[in-house]
């Protein structure tokens, strides 16, 4: 690869750190390329995505941004997998090919300037996702006015049912 071509990675790179709200370091050594579209496909399903490139090029690229602190971890085979919404999808996707192919390994992530340890990605993999967060947020917004309307009538309805039933006594 001649310095142009380095240089455009580099460049490239960095504006997907800059842009990234969330970024996961991993090893992938021993993952079939097969497998690994197979990771490309469920990280596109979450939005997000992953990219293999030397190490050197990351370091360079990282700095300037909030995942500098990710540098250590650019050792052997280095995937990046990131995404530009929310971090739980890809965590999730992550953790669960993790632990169909054990040949991926995470090392650690970075999530809005801080840095996680595989374990804090695994925890974050375990949160319910954004959407099912705004369903849980419309059922409980739904239900409020629904208990309010259903107690507003039981007046009313216990009035007419008290009445029904001296009626019918004074009818018998």
């Amino acid at each position: 690869m001649n310095r142009e071509t380095k240089a455009t990675k580099v460049g490239e790179l960095n504006k997907t750190f800059s842009n990234a709200k969330f970024a996961v370091v991993a090893d992938y050594r021993g993952l079939k390329v097969t497998e690994l579209e197979k990771l490309r496909a469920s990280l596109r399903e979450q939005n997000a995505q992953i990219r293999i490139a030397k190490n050197t090029l990351l370091r360079l690229a990282v700095k300037g941004t909030e995942y500098e602190g990710l540098t250590d971890d650019f050792t052997g085979t280095t995937a990046i997998a990131y995404s530009f919404e929310e971090p739980v999808g890809p965590a999730k996707a992550l953790v669960e090919f993790g632990k169909e192919f054990e040949a991926l390994q995470i090392r650690s992530a970075g999530l809005d300037g801080k840095v996680l340890s595989a374990d804090e990605v695994m925890a974050l993999s375990k949160l319910p996702s954004k959407d099912q967060l705004l369903g849980q947020l419309c059922g409980v917004l739904a239900a409020v006015p629904t208990k309010l309307v259903r107690t507003l009538n039981a007046a009313p309805s216990n009035l007419v049912y008290a009445l029904q039933a001296i009626k019918d006594q004074k009818e018998n």
